[in-house]
C-alpha cells in the first residue's frame, strides 16, 4: 500500500481584514498518496492558493494538522521548515520565476546551492536534469532567449533536482498557448509514471482532467474526492 505523503486533518485558515476575520478553508480533509497526480480545481477566490500555499509549507493554517511523509508541520522549527521548503518539495509556477541574468543551467542549480552540494556535483546534476527535460541543447541559454515552454521546462528541472517528496505546480499551463500547455502536461506524465507525486493547482477543468484524481475546492471547502485514495 502506497505512503499517504500529504494528510490534512481539519484544516482551518482565517486571515484579519481590517477588523474583520475571513475564513478562507473550513476544515479541510485531505489525503494524497505517494506517486499520484492530482489536480486542486477551483475557481478564483475559492481558496485553492491558499491550501497550496499550507500544502507547500510556505503558511500555517489557523487550525486543524497536516502531516508531510508523516511528520507534523506544525512541529518543525523555521530551520526544519526551510530544508523541507528547498528539499522536500519542487514548486513550479505560471510565471517560471527564473532568474533572467543566469542561464538555464544556472537556474537548474540554484537548489542545489543552497543544499551545500559542491560546484561540479552540481553542474553534473543540472545537466542530467535539464537532459531529462528535453533542454541539453539549451543549457547555455538565458531565459529571454527561451520561449515560454522551454522556460516552463527549466523550472521543472529546477524543481525536480531536489528529488522532491511532492511536484507542487501552480496554474503551470496558465502563461503557455494550449499546445505548449499539453506538451507541459505530458511532460508531468512522464514525470509522475516514474513515481512522483504531483499535486497541480489550476481553475481549468480541461487541465485539470490531464491528472489522475480531481479534488474540487468551493468556497474554501473540499466538495469532493479529498479522501478518495483508493
Amino acid at each position: 500500500m502506497s505512503e499517504i505523503v500529504v494528510d490534512m486533518v481539519k484544516i482551518v485558515k482565517n486571515y484579519q481584514i481590517a477588523e474583520q476575520e475571513i475564513q478562507v478553508l473550513k476544515e479541510i480533509y485531505l489525503q494524497i498518496k505517494q506517486g499520484e497526480f492530482i489536480a486542486v480545481l477551483g475557481p478564483s477566490g475559492s481558496g485553492k492558493s491558499t491550501l497550496m500555499n499550507i500544502i507547500g509549507c510556505l503558511d500555517t493554517p489557523t487550525s486543524g494538522e497536516y502531516f508531510l511523509a508523516g511528520r507534523k508541520i506544525q512541529d518543525q522549527n523555521e530551520k526544519t521548515m526551510a530544508r523541507i521548503r528547498n528539499m522536500e518539495i519542487g514548486f513550479i509556477f505560471q510565471s517560471f520565476h527564473l532568474l533572467a541574468r543566469q542561464t538555464a543551467l544556472r537556474n537548474v542549480e540554484l537548489p542545489l546551492i543552497y543544499a551545500g552540494y559542491k560546484q561540479k556535483e552540481r553542474r553534473i546534476m543540472a545537466e542530467a536534469m535539464l537532459e531529462q527535460v528535453g533542454l541539453s541543447d539549451r543549457s547555455a541559454h538565458f531565459p529571454n532567449q527561451l520561449s515560454g515552454g522551454q522556460q516552463q521546462r527549466v523550472a521543472i528541472a529546477r524543481a525536480l533536482i531536489n528529488n522532491p517528496t511532492i511536484l507542487l505546480a501552480d496554474e503551470p499551463t496558465g502563461a503557455l498557448d494550449q499546445k505548449t500547455g499539453m506538451q507541459v502536461l505530458e511532460l508531468f506524465h512522464e514525470i509522475n509514471v516514474q513515481g512522483r507525486t504531483i499535486i497541480m493547482i489550476t481553475h481549468d477543468s480541461g487541465i485539470a482532467k490531464q491528472a489522475k484524481r480531481v479534488v474540487n475546492i468551493i468556497d474554501g471547502i473540499v466538495s469532493e474526492g479529498g479522501l478518495n485514495i483508493a
